[in-house]
């Protein structure tokens, strides 16, 4: 059923600052934005092993839920303590510390500048996956 992770959608009411501040991060302008001309509303980046889809949509286009929903989407990192402090020193607010949950496990999860939660894993199962 599910094959992989297709798209992650995160919003930000200021898509000019978010935009940057995301470029530092992927260390890369987005590859695809629209519109083409005007004030950009969606932006993607690809990243990681399988080029995996990040993107950032304007807030105004935010689904409307009736009651709490959503969902922490936890990215894969080599170095977890150093991810993390990067993020932080990059303008993110933790969430969740880092912490220890098994042998070679490790998560944490910040916010970044716009109210968005990102989790962090660094998962021994996945390192295995995508060895090179």
């Amino acid at each position: 059923m599910f094959r992989g992770l297709a798209n992650l959608n995160l919003v930000a009411d200021d898509m000019a600052a978010a935009i940057d501040w995301y470029a530092v991060i992927f260390d890369s302008a987005p590859y695809f934005t629209r519109p083409e001309e005007g004030p950009v509303q969606y932006a993607e980046w690809r990243f990681g092993d399988d080029d995996d889809e990040f993107a950032l949509m304007d807030a105004r286009f935010r689904p409307a839920l009736e009651s709490p929903g959503g969902a922490l989407i936890h990215l894969h990192v080599d170095d977890i303590h150093a991810s993390f402090n990067r993020l932080i020193g990059l303008g993110a607010t933790a969430f969740d510390p880092v912490i220890q949950r098994g042998e070679g496990w490790w998560s944490a999860s910040v916010s970044d500048p716009f109210g968005n939660l990102i989790g962090l894993i660094q998962s021994p199962h996945w390192a295995a996956q995508h060895e090179k």
